[in-house]
This record gives C-alpha cells, sequence and structure tokens, in this order.
C-alpha cells in the first residue's frame, strides 16, 4: 500500500516535469527551468533528454515485478541526483530540498522493488 502511495507521487511528479521540459507546454514553468539549466551551462536539448529519462522512469517503476521497475528508480534516482549536484554547485543546497525528497523516495521503490534484478542479472549468465 505505501509503496503504491510513493509510486504514484512520484510517476505524477516526473510526468508533469518531464511534459514540461520535453514539449514546453506550460510557459512559465517551461522559461524558470530553462533558465536554470543555461545557468548550468546546459542547453534546451540537454533539458528535453533529462525529461525523456524522467518520463521513462515515471512510466517503469510501475512494473515492480519485472526489470524494467527498479531500472525506472535508477532512472529518478539519477536525474535527482544530478539535480542535486546542479543545485549544489550552482544555486544552494535548498534549492535542492525537493530533488533530495525524491531521491528519497525513488531509493525507497528501488528498495522495495530490488528483487527482480539479481534473477534477471543470474538468468543472463
Amino acid at each position: 500500500m505505501t509503496l503504491s502511495i510513493i509510486t504514484g507521487v512520484l510517476s505524477a511528479f516526473f510526468l508533469f516535469a518531464s511534459s514540461i521540459k520535453i514539449f514546453g507546454w506550460q510557459d512559465t514553468i517551461f522559461r524558470v527551468q530553462l533558465e536554470m539549466f543555461e545557468s548550468y551551462r546546459l542547453n534546451r536539448t540537454i533539458m528535453r533528454l533529462v525529461g525523456i529519462f524522467e518520463l521513462f522512469g515515471a512510466v517503469s517503476i510501475w512494473f515492480s515485478d519485472a526489470f524494467w521497475g527498479p531500472l525506472g528508480a535508477l532512472a529518478l534516482m539519477a536525474t535527482s541526483v544530478g539535480a542535486i549536484g546542479c543545485h549544489l554547485i550552482f544555486d544552494t543546497w535548498k534549492q535542492g530540498v525537493p530533488a533530495m525528497i525524491t531521491l528519497t523516495l525513488s531509493s525507497s521503490v528501488l528498495w522495495a522493488t530490488k528483487q527482480p534484478l539479481p534473477t534477471i542479472a543470474w538468468q543472463a549468465t
């Protein structure tokens, strides 16, 4: 039950965030995010790639019984770590708090769904 709630919150957050990064449909948020990316010396293409990575994670974390679930959690963890790093280098740690929360939540999803990873790796060898 708790895992479903965490997965739902993460998925909703990253679906929203990724859709803005990919399509730029919400002009106000898009402009703020693009300005942040540019202040980190990253361009629109990188922003779109981050959005695609987030979209992959937001969708795949729902497949917790398969290889895709843990892989999606890892994708969300990677984007969260990247965001934390950029905020620590270019901003203040306070701006990284949302990424710290998503890192914690995606880590808990990975921990709860870690079972398929060793199974798949064992079968591959």
